[in-house]
């Protein structure tokens, strides 16, 4: 238990560690903030004195200073005044300091998530990631603005009330002073308990996030095989574990006010008995009605901050452990950066000649995929990948991409081992169509450009009508600049065509084609095996294919099965030999 204490203790004195050098960029605007809080907090602490002068002002009836106690009240209405403009000052300036850490931190995250390797990506719900982006740097900016401004200013009020109180009366001073612990014991105990139970509703904020996100994203799928009840049951169950987490943090940390309240109750009370009794005694020499007044009211002064801190404690906690979550991401491990000697792959001495040699890959090391894998393409080939799901075909294309790296062997790309090319320009020498279509927010114009930007309207036409998609682009409101997205109201193979017509505009020196008809018609689909044997005329194409009918033309079948090539040759070959691409050829087309 105590060595859990003390990793929770380090990991968020780690994490305020990291906030502040993200709090260095306004440091002068910081600076500012503290000089402010000083003279808010002095002026406060002044109020408290002139009332004591007033009251000993009026020594009993027909014994009132009014003119006196008239220029006092002048006073604090002046300080008053100048107070609630500082609070505003400094609430503009802790406005400023926290959202543009907010602004940083979710620039960095994102910064970081352009820097990840996919095998961050795929091994994380895309829902976790989009929580600590956004409702964790929320969560956090909403702690450090509630407890930024308390925390300063409740220090700066007790250091001021204590030295004042030990100038006025050095006996009640103490009093305060010996009483102090318990509060501070109080607020610390409950504290340390509630930094873990708000860890874990984070945790599972991010996890119901996540299963909202995936439900929505997929809602077609989830209402065609009935899944909505069990979608519900699912939900619910991950809801009443978020409530119980939140209803355990919410209450333990509330404890904190209660607690401290009626410790400084105590206090106050002691103040009082002790400031009387020095009264009564002295007869008033030593300690004034006046004096004491103040003396309460600094007790009070005193008090209220370890109040108000505890108040925020649960705020903070909860701060804390959501900015852990985006520091986490923030500092997770980037691939591997190019070389500063890298070779950049030009467009002209890319010549579609691929070599690989004794491949190993796999994406967890408990569980082996791509085994001994050795593969020579010559340039202009017809590269197809047949094999049952799981047999490593998808896996292939990522490692050509340089999506993820070789464990052991090497790739080479018109002689040039990819590990010493620059990812940029790998990526580049590959036109792509997948089977999963994406389309950012912005014109049919801008989807299609999107390689090659600078592409005129006669390039963009024509690419598209190559890709068959021309005619209905035309009957869009605005034609090519309507305006679409990922929710765009176009059918799934519409995107598909705007996808295809988008690489038929780069042609890029090779091809990779991941069940790019899948989602067309099979009369739009003669014309765009058409187009794609227009494009594939002396460029390197790795077709990955389940309908082998879409293969039959391809120069080499690779067959595969478990991480190996069973087999390798051209379709009558294959079918001539009988073997695993026969039974899956015929397992196609049997009745």
């Amino acid at each position: 238990m105590a060595k859990n204490k003390k990793s929770v203790e380090g990991a968020s004195l780690k994490t305020a560690a990291k906030v502040l050098r993200y709090l260095q960029k306004y440091r002068i605007l910081f600076a500012l903030t503290v000089i402010m809080n000083v003279a808010l907090v002095a002026e406060t602490l002044y109020i408290p004195i002139l009332v004591g002068r007033a009251i000993d002002l009026a020594v009993g009836k027909g014994n009132v200073d009014f003119e006196g106690i008239f220029k006092i009240l002048v006073a604090i209405g002046m300080i008053a005044a100048i107070d609630v403009l500082l609070q505003w000052l400094i609430n503009v300036a802790n406005n400023r300091i926290a959202f543009g850490i907010v602004r940083r931190l979710r620039r960095d995250a994102f910064n970081k998530i352009q820097t990840l390797p996919l095998s961050y990506i795929d091994s994380r719900p895309v829902g976790d990631t989009v929580s600590r982006v956004v409702a964790d740097v929320d969560q956090f900016c909403d702690g450090l603005l509630m407890g930024f401004s308390r925390f300063l200013t409740g220090a700066l009020t007790i250091i001021g009330t204590l030295a004042l109180m030990f100038t006025m009366n050095p006996i009640i001073a103490a009093v305060v002073v010996v009483s102090t612990p318990l509060s501070l014991f109080v607020a610390g105990f409950i504290a340390k308990s509630t930094h873990t139970l708000f860890k874990k509703q984070a945790e599972v904020r991010a996890e119901q996030t996540s299963f909202i996100d995936e439900m929505l994203g997929e809602s077609k799928t989830v209402a065609a095989f009935s899944h909505e009840d069990e979608s519900i049951c699912e939900f619910d169950e991950i809801n009443e574990r978020y409530k119980n987490c939140s209803q355990k943090a919410v209450f333990y940390s509330s404890l904190v006010n209660p607690c401290t309240r009626f410790v400084n109750n105590l206090v106050y009370a002691g103040v009082a008995l002790s400031g009387a009794l020095i009264c009564i005694s002295t007869g008033g020499a030593a300690l004034s009605v006046g004096t004491l007044t103040t003396l309460l009211n600094y007790a009070n002064q005193y008090t209220k901050p370890f109040n108000e801190i505890s108040g925020v404690i649960a705020e903070l906690q909860n701060a804390l452990a959501c900015a852990a979550r985006v520091f986490e991401l923030i500092e997770a491990q980037p691939q591997t950066p190019d070389a500063p000697d890298a070779h950049v792959l030009t467009r002209e001495e890319t010549d579609g000649r691929v070599n690989i040699e004794n491949v190993e890959f796999s994406y967890t090391p408990d569980r082996e995929l791509i085994k001994d894998f050795s593969l020579s393409i010559e340039h202009g080939q017809r590269v197809a990948i047949v094999g049952p799901t799981g047999c490593g075909k998808t896996t292939v294309i990522n490692l050509l991409m340089r999506f993820y790296d070789v464990d052991s062997g090497r790739i080479e790309v018109s002689g040039h081992d990819i590990s010493n090319v620059t990812r940029a320009s790998l990526r580049s020498s590959y036109g792509m169509v997948l089977q999963e279509t994406w389309l950012k927010e912005g014109t049919v114009r801008d989807n299609i450009t999107m390689g090659k930007p600078d592409a005129t309207d006669e390039e963009v036409i024509a690419a598209a009508k190559s890709a068959h998609a021309h005619s209905f682009i035309r009957q869009l409101p605005q034609g090519y600049d309507t305006v679409i997205g990922e929710d765009a109201m176009l059918s799934q193979g519409q995107k598909q065509l705007l996808c295809i017509a988008r690489v038929l505009l780069c042609l890029p020196p090779m091809l990779i084609l991941d069940e790019a008809t899948s989602s067309i018609d099979t009369r739009t689909e003669m014309k765009i095996q058409n187009a794609f044997a227009f494009m594939m005329k002396g460029r390197t194409s790795f077709i990955v294919a389940h309908r082998l009918s879409t293969i039959k033309e391809a120069d080499v079948i690779l067959v595969m099965d478990n991480g190996r090539i069973v087999e390798k040759g051209d379709h009558e070959t294959l079918l001539k030999n009988g073997g695993f691409y026969t039974r899956l050829w015929n397992s196609q087309f049997e009745r």
